[in-house]
């Protein structure tokens, strides 16, 4: 999920700010329940579950970004 995020165009990496959570620590586990997430690997847009259990490919990754911050 992480790799689909970094091979986002440069323009749309200026729109946004990514956070990364390691499931192996307490933060990670945490921000996961305050999600409430179910499975990995999960994307959040403005702390909203948007993608879950799934890579969803670039342009709908790009899309739902652009429907929170384009204005």
């Amino acid at each position: 999920m992480a790799e689909a995020v970094k091979a986002l165009p440069q323009e749309i990496k200026d729109m946004i700010e990514v956070h990364e959570w390691d499931m192996r620590t307490r933060e990670g586990i945490k921000r996961f329940l305050e999600l409430k997430a179910k499975s990995l690997p999960s994307i959040a847009l403005d702390n909203e579950l948007v993608f879950e259990a799934v890579i969803p490919p670039q342009e709908d990754l790009i899309a739902a970004i652009k429907a929170r911050y384009a204005g």
